[in-house]
């Protein structure tokens, strides 16, 4: 098993990509592929695990601050060749941690899209209150949809859910303003409609259902999914900050901390987006999983994980099936 890396991606540079695949190589068998300035990555290999790693050199990256496009003329970009190397059947998966919307471009033109997929989606996992974990589909990759392209969406989920996740039934909820069936707007209403053909849909859900375990596969467009998951981290991060505020204004407070230590650290832990790693993009001929730009070590550890796992279940097989049992 072949697992590429963009080594030149995201936002802290090559040694916390570089790291992450380090500890990932300690605990599972693959060959680690670094694509990237081989002056910048061969220091940070140690000699022990360099049998396990190949080093594909180019000089170019895409920046954040670049438009997507971009990256369809700039063959020497660290992403690009990676990419170019998974059309090639060169590597099994390609992780990164740099621009989404190249990656993203990259993947589908380049390697193209599934059979009966429409529109490719990004599902991202999000904590439950069960201490499990849901999927949303789509999380970035398509602002505006159409009512197929949800059920696509929902489709890919549940298969993910399922073989990756391990959820025997996952049920499938489509996110609207309100659970009754005629809440939502037209694109979702029609989207409902054709849901009812797969037998886990259970109607529609409301943005609290992310995360209270009543479902296990949130599908909607990719601004709304966008904002949801932006909108919950800056929740998460505004309760961490406030509960330290709190307990370091008070005596009490920091008396009480000592015994709630371990409640905290379970608490980080749950909610820490570097304990899932990256987001899948499914529907495209290959399996991309495209990460946090401040992703860690641990982050792209657990990526490559992810990778590791849709290769294992043969996630896109499954999907192709799934697509042609559940014709709209």
């Amino acid at each position: 098993m072949r697992i590429a890396i963009d080594a030149m991606g995201g936002d802290f540079g090559s040694l916390p990509l570089v790291e992450g695949g380090l500890l990932a190589l300690k605990k599972s068998n693959f060959t680690l592929v670094l694509v990237g300035d081989k002056n910048i990555l061969s220091p940070l290999i140690p000699s022990k695990l360099s049998s396990k790693i190949e080093i594909i050199h180019c000089d170019d990256v895409i920046t954040m601050e670049e438009g997507a496009t971009s990256a369809l003329k700039r063959k020497d970009s660290s992403i690009y060749v990676a990419i170019e190397m998974l059309k090639d059947r060169k590597v099994d998966a390609v992780v990164s941690a740099g621009h989404s919307g190249a990656t993203m471009s990259l993947a589908t033109l380049k390697i193209g899209r599934l059979k009966g997929v429409s529109r490719p989606a990004i599902c991202t996992l999000m904590p439950r209150i069960d201490g499990k974990r849901s999927l949303v589909v789509d999380a970035g990759a398509n602002v505006d949809c159409k009512p197929e392209n949800l059920f696509e969406f929902a489709v890919m989920g549940y298969e993910y859910a399922t073989a990756i996740l391990k959820y025997p039934q996952a049920r499938i909820g489509l996110l609207a303003n309100g659970e009754e069936e005629c809440k939502g707007n037209e694109i979702t209403k029609t989207a409902f409609d054709f849901l009812k053909n797969h037998p886990n849909f259970v109607g529609n859900v409301e943005g609290n259902n992310i995360f209270d375990s009543s479902v296990e596969v949130i599908v909607c467009d990719g601004f709304t999914g966008n904002v949801a998951l932006k909108a919950s981290e800056g929740v998460a991060d505004s309760i961490i900050y406030l509960l330290k505020h709190y307990i370091k204004s008070s005596p009490m407070g920091i008396f009480g901390a000592l015994f709630m230590k371990n409640v905290f650290k379970k608490l980080k832990k749950q909610i820490d987006y570097a304990e899932y790693g990256g987001a899948p993009l499914l529907g495209v001929d290959g399996n991309v999983i495209i990460c946090h730009g401040k992703s860690n070590a641990k982050a792209m550890k657990n990526a490559i994980f992810q990778a590791i796992a849709t290769i294992e279940n043969n996630i896109n097989d499954r999907i192709l099936q799934a697509l042609h049992q559940y014709k709209i």
